[in-house]
């Protein structure tokens, strides 16, 4: 027994739902999975079935047959205009046998002769044929005299009773020629999603309209409208710490040190190259001196683009084992969550996901055997050096996201908490809401809100203890978030460090506010 998806596009009438239950039920087929809302689509069902692999060739042959089963999203151009027909019995049946003959969906009419225009009808259509548009406009002009309003292909003018077409044609803007297999397949991923939040009483329109923005926030932010806000901190007289937030998703932390340069993460796969054209802007782009990348964790806004820099990166092994799953919640107590399963495929599409290639993992923590170093409550994995600052590697609670880890430089007071800690009051209102999508389709940013919460309150307790020990050198500790500002803790609260200016693509950094 295997299990198969497929999508059936059945007519609106009685019966027709009940017509394909019988002919998986009549091959021993077990239906795992359906999803149908007339709300959203009248004509589109989604399944999950398990059967035996010469059965479902039967089912899906039977389904073929009946012209139910769907193996392709044929893309679906609107046309909308208007038609003078001539005033006479018959003149828009005659208009009507064109249109029909065309294969063309008429999806409104529009006509009344006691109007402000009587001669004129306002016609809509969806054209599944496309190669048939220029005929059939061509055969209309001989007949009679049109005005064309207007025309789209792109699928934001069709109706809902083809929404997951349109769906499909606005999802293609985003990741490219994909195959029709592929795209159907995506198709059922998102369409599980919007099921399962939609038994958390949310809104399935609202659902789908979220992805969609993931994508357009991605692919609007990249190539010439990509930006970043830029910190720079002196951490010693020849070693220069960069911060920069990405228009969207995690922060890129680069040092720069006379006898090397070296990255925390790595931000979206998308915005490498504009990464790229940023660090030459800042005298960064000498690629040669960049020798590791250093990740936090395994969302594609810390690694997405770790495979497209020539140089190692260095993670545990549970993050390259992440990176390689299907699932950013591989490995948690909520390893079995559909939400995020689907988010993680979305996200990795959208978002050009490449992920660290040359590896070196941290060694494994045993703990059984000899006694396990701490810092606070964190197990000290592993230690190094950027330039002359010494580093230790700290194993996570596994809050945020198992495998994650955090790094810190206890003599110069830097520590790289990851999404952990955020200073959210830093982010700019365009971050926070592309920031809120996450949070809506997965309920939750965080594997394990609980170890979360207590993770966080961790870390704020190693800042504070580290606080202490440098107060008699007039330092704090600086806290490079995973999003938003350097920060310090002031009173328990984080507070914005050193200033910030705005780099523009194709543009000079220009400063925007002091905030120290």
């Amino acid at each position: 027994m295997e299990q198969f998806s497929f999508i059936a596009c059945m007519p609106d009438r009685p019966g027709a739902l009940h017509r394909v239950a019988e002919i998986i039920t009549r091959q021993e087929g077990n239906i795992n999975r359906i999803q149908y809302d007339r709300r959203i689509d009248k004509h589109t069902v989604f399944f999950e079935v398990t059967a035996a692999s010469q059965a479902y060739e039967k089912i899906r042959k039977e389904l073929e047959e009946i012209g139910y089963f769907q193996t392709f999203l044929q893309p679906v151009a609107f046309l909308k205009f208007h038609v003078y027909l001539p005033n006479r019995p018959g003149a828009l049946f005659d208009f009507l046998n064109s249109i029909t003959s065309s294969t063309a969906n008429i999806t409104f009419l529009d006509f009344d002769d006691r109007g402000q225009h009587p001669e004129r009808l306002v016609v809509g259509l969806n054209i599944e044929n496309t190669d048939m548009i220029d005929a059939l406009l061509n055969h209309l002009k001989s007949e009679y005299r049109l005005d064309i309003l207007e025309y789209d292909i792109t699928g934001e003018k069709l109706d809902d009773t083809v929404f997951y077409l349109r769906l499909a044609q606005k999802l293609r803007s985003f990741i490219g020629s994909a195959e029709d297999a592929f795209l159907m397949r995506f198709l059922h991923d998102i369409n599980h999603i919007a099921q399962e939040l939609s038994n958390l009483r949310k809104d399935p329109i609202e659902v789908f309209e979220s992805i969609l923005k993931v994508g357009d926030c991605l692919k609007r932010t990249s190539g010439e409208n990509f930006y970043a806000d830029v910190q720079r901190v002196r951490i010693k007289n020849d070693i220069e710490l960069f911060c920069f937030q990405l228009p969207c998703g995690g922060n890129i932390y680069f040092f720069d040190t006379p006898s090397e340069r070296v990255m925390i993460d790595t931000g979206y796969g998308i915005y490498y190259q504009d990464v790229l054209n940023m660090l030459q802007h800042y005298g960064l782009g000498d690629l040669s001196r960049l020798k590791r990348i250093y990740i936090t964790h395994a969302d594609a806004d810390h690694c997405g683009a770790a495979g497209c820099f020539p140089v190692p990166s260095y993670l545990n092994r549970e993050t390259f084992l992440i990176t390689r799953e299907t699932s950013r919640a591989y490995g948690s107590s909520n390893q079995g969550c559909i939400l995020e399963e689907v988010y993680t495929k979305i996200i990795n599409l959208f978002s050009r996901f490449t992920p660290p290639s040359n590896v070196v993992l941290f060694p494994e923590i045993s703990l059984s055997g000899k006694k396990i170093e701490r810092r606070g409550t964190f197990p000290v994995i592993a230690r190094f050096q950027v330039g002359d600052l010494n580093f230790e590697a700290l194993a996570g609670l596994g809050g945020h996201m198992h495998g994650e880890i955090f790094y810190l430089c206890p003599e110069e007071g830097l520590v790289f908490p990851e999404d952990a800690v955020i200073n959210f009051k830093s982010l700019s209102p365009d971050r926070t809401e592309y920031n809120v999508l996450a949070d809506y389709l997965m309920t939750s940013v965080n594997v394990d809100s609980k170890l979360a919460r207590e993770e966080r309150n961790a870390l704020l307790s190693l800042i504070s203890e580290i606080d202490g020990e440098l107060a008699e050198k007039g330092k704090k500790c600086l806290i490079c978030c995973g999003h938003g500002s350097i920060s310090v803790l002031e009173s328990g609260k984080l507070v914005e460090y050193a200033n910030s200016e705005r780099y523009t693509a194709g543009q000079r950094g220009t400063s925007l506010s002091q905030k120290v």
